[in-house]
């Protein structure tokens, strides 16, 4: 009697969130109902009705009908609009990207529909949101379905409750995607014109405007009219600029033998922005960054000596770019609206004072890299966030999850707090290995922190894998995903993670400067010391030296050290935890939480690995170093075999272009240093120029011999 009581209170709930209290009806949507789109609406609303009409014939396993006529719209319809064709009683709501979803049960004149669910919204984005919240709210589509492979379940119909009326609205004004060092996604799916295919493009956009986001900044080194941002204005997004590119200026392809000087040719500079925002597509909305960067998205008194070393002059000059700027665009755009992304040195000279930003562009205080905001609490109403889930720095994350739920609420939830709701790009990179936390940052654009304080980010964990793993797993993993936050060694105060970069950056940084410096540059001499060139992501300023190799080797045996009995155990608990997914759900668990471990607990061992084998070689100890060396060797081929198991389906191939991580790279030197432990004489690896440019080298390649124009 217990069980069948407890059977019907569940089912209870489950109808109460189903249909509210009071509801005396309910519409039934099947595969018979129309969908009714008027012929006058922009195409960004056509585009998203279409992937309605996907979601509806994977539902009901039909295709339904797109009608653009209301007389052959069916008596029960799903009837979208975001102009004035509205049926009698339901009135677009004000405000901002805000959307409205309303059933009616009265005849709409001039049409069969007697029932419809409408679609409607403030604006062009609020009718979009509030399509895609049907699919999801109703249809059970998950908002990630492209990346996460999961299809919704099939049903003969769904049922509505006809007192339905829902409207939502955004937190941050401006939300979205900044698809950066995108190694995995140009090695998988090439572009000929652009990066990245454009059918990937495509589907990237419409992800983002699932989870409710309406910006993008489509690329790392791109030039203002490319295809992709085209496309994105016909799906309904904004355009906006990383930090590195004010105005759309692709300063990685400037010019040979063009000086880049604001100080001394300022005329030079001005003419390659005004060019970048003349080549942007007409009708394309763009949200217009402004700034004065580097070359290489390096500060620019690295560029300039004038201001070398001089925070007030530099900071006088780049407001005087700013300033410049603005004009430019104003000249051909009245109604533009500005941010700065205050990267690195931008927030310091703002917070000495050195920097002052015009009223009229928006602040944009970024993360650290691994989520930490740089505002040091001076954040205010009308500014924003820039926010990483992904980062390639030599040290943090780019091929696995690795910036906690927690982090990303308490940092966001302080923005909220303060009213600095205007901006809020996050940095995914290839948007595939950190599916959990990118869908947590929009979700947070969206709808703000969830409610549950210090537990809000448990919940979460919960959430995540109820809906991608089945209701049955869900308590187990998210407890593999509590301890696997937990794992990473760290540096720090507050705490940086170890990411999966730090790992193959540290150890092929020792080994390197194990064979090339120590042994073989250390012997007495008057000839001129051997420079080694800078290790591009190390974060060493210098050529590493043997006393930062010591210092390197005391650290990893001490930190991979004490984590690795933490990642067998995340590792034992997801392996653990594999029977209870659902089984057409196991390819993506296998992807997305094993393969994601089996990374970071690899390499983990690995760099433990690499720093045993030279301590032991410095010691004489050649036979224990080569055992290490192997055991390296043993740890990358599992990592390999890992991401083999990850690359089903359409995803074959996925991790051939993992060039800034790079897993083989890190393999092919220890194979050499495994060699030198026998033979000093053994052939090296060239110093280390291809590591982390030769990934530019091939995202850029597409772009052949162009340059920015500067005429």
């Amino acid at each position: 009697m217990k069980a069948i009581l407890k059977a019907f209170l569940t089912w209870a709930v489950v109808l109460a969130c189903c249909f509210p209290l009071g509801a005396a009806e309910t519409l039934r949507i099947d595969s018979n109902t129309s969908l009714y789109v008027s012929p006058h609406e922009p195409r960004p609303v056509q585009k998203a009705a279409q992937d309605l009409a996907s979601d509806l014939q994977k539902v009901f396993g039909r295709p339904v009908a797109i009608v653009h006529n209301p007389a052959k719209a069916s008596a029960t319809t799903l009837w979208i609009a975001s102009g004035t064709d509205l049926p009698a009683g339901v009135q677009k709501p004000a405000g901002w990207e805000r959307l409205h979803i309303q059933a009616v049960n009265h005849s709409i004149p001039g049409s069969p529909a007697v029932h419809a669910v409408v679609l409607t919204g403030s604006d062009m984005r609020g009718t979009i949101y509030a399509i895609y919240q049907f699919s999801q709210q109703f249809l059970g589509v998950d908002p990630l379905c492209w990346w996460t492979d999961h299809q919704p379940p099939h049903r003969a119909e769904v049922g509505i409750a006809d007192n339905l009326s829902e409207t939502q609205g955004p937190t941050f004004r401006y939300r979205g995607f900044f698809i950066n060092d995108e190694d995995l996604l140009t090695g998988w799916a090439p572009g000929k014109k652009t990066g990245i295919s454009l059918k990937v493009w495509n589907r990237i956009f419409e992800t983002i405007l699932r989870l409710k986001g309406n910006m993008v900044c489509p690329g790392t080194w791109i030039f203002s009219d490319e295809p992709q941002i085209k496309l994105a204005g016909e799906r309904g997004l904004m355009i906006t600029q990383h930090h590195a590119i004010p105005l759309g200026l692709n300063v990685a392809r400037w010019p040979k033998g063009v000086p880049y000087n604001y100080t001394e040719h300022p005329e030079i500079l001005d003419r390659a922005w005004r060019d970048a925002v003349r080549e942007y597509p007409p009708g394309v909305e763009v949200l217009w960054t402004v700034g004065l960067r580097g070359l290489s998205d390096v500060t620019y008194a690295s560029s300039d000596p004038a201001v070398r070393g001089n925070n007030k002059a530099l900071g006088r000059l780049i407001s005087k770019a700013i300033a410049s700027q603005i004009q430019i665009v104003r000249s051909m755009h009245p109604d533009a609206q500005f941010i700065t992304n205050l990267w690195q040195e931008g927030a310091r000279l703002v917070q000495q004072g050195d920097l002052s930003i015009p009223p009229e562009v928006h602040k944009v205080w970024p993360d650290s890299g691994y989520g930490y905001l740089q505002d040091k609490g001076e954040v205010a109403v009308g500014q924003g966030a820039y926010y990483h889930v992904a980062m390639m720095n030599g040290r943090a994350n780019q091929l696995t999850e690795m910036v906690p739920v927690e982090r990303i609420y308490s940092e966001l939830g302080r923005y909220i707090k303060a009213g600095a709701t205007d901006y809020l790009l996050v940095n995914t990179s290839d948007i595939r290995p950190v599916l959990m936390t990118a869908k947590a940052v929009l979700n947070v654009g969206w709808s703000g922190v969830p409610t549950g304080g210090v537990d809000a980010d448990k919940a979460y964990y919960q959430k995540w894998p109820a809906g991608e793993f089945g209701a049955n797993a869900a308590p187990r993993v998210a407890e593999v995903y509590e301890d696997y936050f937990k794992a990473p060694a760290h540096f720090g105060t507050p705490i940086h993670e170890y990411g999966d970069q730090f790992y193959h950056t540290e150890a092929r940084t020792m080994m390197l400067t194990y064979m090339i410096d120590s042994p073989l540059y250390s012997l007495p001499s008057q000839a001129p010391k051997w420079v080694q060139p800078r290790i591009f992501g190390t974060g060493f300023p210098h050529a590493p030296s043997k006393e930062w190799l010591n210092h390197a080797i005391k650290r990893a045996i001490d930190q991979c050290g004490s984590a690795q009995p933490r990642w067998d155990a995340v590792w034992k608990h997801a392996l653990d935890a594999e029977p209870v997914v659902a089984p057409a759900r196991k390819p993506f668990y296998r992807s997305s939480v094993l393969a994601m471990i089996a990374i970071n607990r690899e390499s983990n061992q690995t760099l433990f690995e690499v720093a045993s084998a030279i301590k032991e070689a410095q010691e004489g100890k050649m036979s224990e170093a080569r055992a290490s060396a192997q055991k390296a060797l043993q740890a990358l081929d599992s990592i390999q075999q890992a991401e083999a198991a990850a690359e089903y389906g359409k995803w074959k191939n996925w991790y051939c272009g993992d060039w800034l991580t790079g897993v083989y790279r890190t393999k092919q030197m220890v194979e050499i240093f495994s060699k030198f432990l026998t033979d000093p004489l053994t052939h090296l690896p060239p110093p280390i120029l291809w590591d982390g440019w030769e990934a530019y080298y091939h995202i850029m390649q597409y772009e052949g011999d162009r340059s920015a124009d500067v005429n």
